[in-house]
């Protein structure tokens, strides 16, 4: 039987190899909220491994998710047993469906008294948890503990990347171990394992011909190709071939906000947004689309570039293709993207560079719809204050840093089309689970993951109130993040869906009371002000970001709805 210790004792437990273990693997930070396994966990029990507590778990789960993602290792969470284990789940969902290799941890009943719904507190974690991890485990011997921490790091860093799960006897984790076991060091991939298909190079070399042949070929690059190390050579092969590069939302940066090749990032609602074919004018004169760590779960769809004349469609991708009903490619590769990149770049080096298909009226469209001058009675237009954060990241970032941060709602497919990212993940949002409240935990996990550069967070009034108790962690940590809270008192995205399906809305199911978010923010510990006009916002914004510290600006917005434009939304 596993010996708790009721005493001081310097002899090594579960908790000092499961920190430990961690640390070997890379993992610099713990996020969470802790229970009553503190009686067996201090969290300072190894050197070189922080304990960042947050008001939810939730919080815990989507910030050690951004950590993960920016710096391609994997990172911790933590949860209590019970209700924190279910309040982590929606964090473990968002790191399912937005790939990121994060490892959540939760405590659990005593070995002896685990009865799922029946002992106080005690769910079946395990089973919670598996449906939506890469690997889901509940530790039975405490001398298992460093082979399970290796067993998840394993699943999650391997395509797709996604969460591993361990299930904590609080007992157990305060058991102590044998010591004197050796363990192998601990294996970090320098990047994410993904799978290679025999005769990968063969189809690789088809995907060149299909190049030389087409006329106006296009780029079409997810987060998978970043994960891979691929980006400089995705830029080098396309400025050489003179390519179009089209983002998901999430790999925004491959190539830099104003590289002329840049043709944006892509999203069902642009069309409606602009007023203006957007989707056909991208991808109609295109010939062949080459999908380069293409993810289905970005939302970036099929029926977005079919548009247009026929075209060829090449995947390549480090996964079997997993929806084969909804994306037959003509050609399909499976490797890891790095690998294919270099590997065309060279079966191309001879290849006379393309023409890329003109999106002159586009872009027109878009700096037109972006310097809107006009001032509105009923609130600012979420496209102005993207203009602004856009204007002011500009002035305080070095070339190619920062990162803005967009939460869900209406204002995040603004943030999609129109916010500054020229560096790999230098826009984040949910993009797979689109989770509500995802912004103030994500920008906390930039901030932490890039602390030299600038952040800026987008929310809206509903998912940036959902979770707004962590305002006080970002004001103890003090980390120096300007947030714009749009303001409408409403689920604007909601709101749109009942114009789309009823051409009006219906107030009870997304109008809100009002909150001072002013208020709010001074209440724990942040400096705030409201902003109404571009030269308010823009004041604010450059004061915020000399500041050094957290600030907030609250900005009344209001939506011109039209219900036409978003069909590629239901196709």
């Amino acid at each position: 039987m596993s010996r708790v210790s009721t005493s001081p004792s310097t002899s090594p437990t579960t908790a000092h190899a499961l920190l430990q273990r961690l640390r070997d693997h890379g993992v610099r930070t713990v996020f969470g909220v802790v229970g009553r396994e503190a009686a067996s966990i201090l969290f300072d029990e190894a050197e070189g491994i922080d304990f960042v507590l947050t008001r939810h778990e939730f919080t815990a789960g989507v910030a050690a998710d951004v950590v993960a993602r920016i710096t391609g290792r994997p990172q911790a969470c933590w949860a209590t047993l019970g209700p924190g284990m279910t309040n982590l789940s929606t964090g473990v969902a968002t790191s399912i469906l937005d790939r990121s290799p994060v490892i959540a941890l939760a405590a659990q009943s005593e070995s002896h008294d685990i009865f799922p719904n029946d002992t106080h507190q005690c769910l079946d974690s395990v089973s919670v948890m598996e449906p939506m991890t890469k690997y889901a485990v509940e530790l039975q011997r405490p001398d298992d503990i460093v082979d399970l921490v290796d067993s998840a790091v394993s699943a999650a860093m391997t395509e797709p990347v996604g969460p591993s799960f361990i299930s904590l006897p609080v007992d157990l984790l305060g058991s102590e171990i044998d010591a004197s076991v050796e363990h192998p060091a601990a294996k970090m991939p320098s990047k994410p394992i993904g799978a290679f298909e025999e005769g990968w190079e063969k189809e690789a070399d088809k995907a060149a011909e299909l190049l030389r042949s087409a006329q106006h070929p296009v780029l079409v690059v997810g987060a998978a190709a970043i994960r891979s190390g691929a980006v400089p050579t995705i830029r080098a092969l396309a400025e050489r071939l003179r390519i179009p590069v089209i983002t998901t939302y999430i790999a925004k940066g491959v190539l830099p906000q104003g590289h002329e090749l840049s043709y944006g990032a892509v999203t069902g609602y642009m069309d409606g947004i602009l007023s203006f074919p957007a989707l056909e004018t991208l991808f109609g004169p295109a010939d062949l689309i080459l999908t380069v760590g293409y993810d289905y779960a970005e939302d970036l769809r099929p029926s977005m570039w079919q548009r247009g004349g026929a075209k060829k469609t090449v995947r390549v991708s480090p996964t079997a293709n997993p929806i084969p009903r909804v994306y037959r490619p003509d050609l399909d590769v499976v490797t890891d993207v790095q690998a294919f990149m270099t590997h065309l770049d060279e079966r191309t080096a001879g290849f006379d560079a393309k023409t890329p298909h003109d999106i002159t009226p586009l872009r027109e469209r878009i700096s037109e719809f972006l310097a809107d001058p006009a001032q509105y009675d009923d609130g600012m237009r979420v496209h102005q204050v993207i203009d602004c954060m856009n204007t002011v990241m500009s002035e305080t970032a070095e070339s190619g840093e920062g990162t803005i941060v967009s939460d869900i709602g209406f204002f995040r497919h603004y943030g999609v089309l129109f916010a500054r990212a020229d560096q790999p993940f230098g826009f984040l949002t949910s993009a797979g689970c689109s989770s509500f409240g995802y912004g103030l935990p994500a920008a906390m996990g930039a901030q932490i993951a890039r602390p030299g550069q600038p952040t800026m967070l987008i929310a809206g009034d509903g998912g940036f109130h959902s979770n707004s108790a962590d305002l006080e962690t970002i004001a103890r940590l003090n980390l120096p993040i300007v947030t714009v809270v749009v303001n409408n008192d409403t689920n604007g995205l909601i709101e749109l869906y009942q114009n789309i399906g009823h051409h009006r809305s219906h107030d009870p199911a997304v109008k809100f009371g009002g909150v001072d978010f002013v208020g709010l923010a001074r209440a724990n510990g942040i400096e705030a002000i409201k902003a109404g006009t571009r030269e308010e916002l823009l004041a604010a914004l450059r004061k915020g970001a000399g500041l050094g510290r957290p600030f907030l600006v609250e900005v009344p917005v209001n939506y011109d709805f039209q219900a036409g434009g978003f069909g590629a939304l239901s196709i």
